[in-house]
Parts: structure tokens; sequence; C-alpha cells
């Protein structure tokens, strides 16, 4: 149950950056700084829950992988960032890195 509350976790650590982005580029810049403090009070609620069952250290590095990942390819998808080889490539080692870590655990 804690690798869930970890994916969770990982998934609205995606969610603050984005809604920042969204603060930034719309009108509505209000709604969208809320939804990054509750994406961030989660996202740190589920990593609490999530270390009980997991190492510390594997748990901090897969839920900030999920994040870093997630918000570069929201980012590639959604704001037109740089999908460079070298960023994909960089991204993929996280990917390897995190799944690694599962895999050992």
């Amino acid at each position: 149950m804690g690798w869930i509350y970890l994916l969770l976790g990982g998934l609205f650590e995606i969610g603050w950056p984005l809604g920042f982005k969204l603060a930034q580029t719309t009108p509505y810049r209000l709604p969208w700084i809320l939804f990054s403090v509750v994406s961030m009070a989660l996202s740190g609620w589920l990593l609490y829950i999530a270390q009980k069952t997991i190492p510390m250290g594997t748990a901090y590095v897969v839920w900030t992988g999920i994040g870093a990942v997630g918000t570069l390819l929201l980012g590639i998808l959604l704001f037109h960032d740089s999908a460079s080889i070298w960023r994909l490539m960089s991204a993929s080692l996280i990917i390897i890195g995190v799944i690694g870590l599962k895999v050992v655990s």
C-alpha cells in the first residue's frame, strides 16, 4: 500500500509547479496558486504515509523522480519546453534509477 501512496504523492508533486506555471500564464492567478498549495500539502502528506513502510531514502528519491520527470514531460507537452535528446536521455536515467530502487526494495 505504501507504493500506491508514494505514486499518488509523486503525482501531486507534479501539481504544484504546474499550478505555479498556470498562475503565471493565465489571468486566474489565485485559483492556480491555491491548486499549488493543495498539491504540495497532499504530496507531502502522502510521502509521510508512504515512509511508514518504505525506507526514507527510497521514498524520497522515487517521490522527487516522479515529480521531476512528470513536470518535465508536462512542460514539453503543454508549454513547448525543449524536447532535446539530452533532456529526454537525462530524464530516462532518472526513470531507470527509480525503477532500480523499486526493484531492490
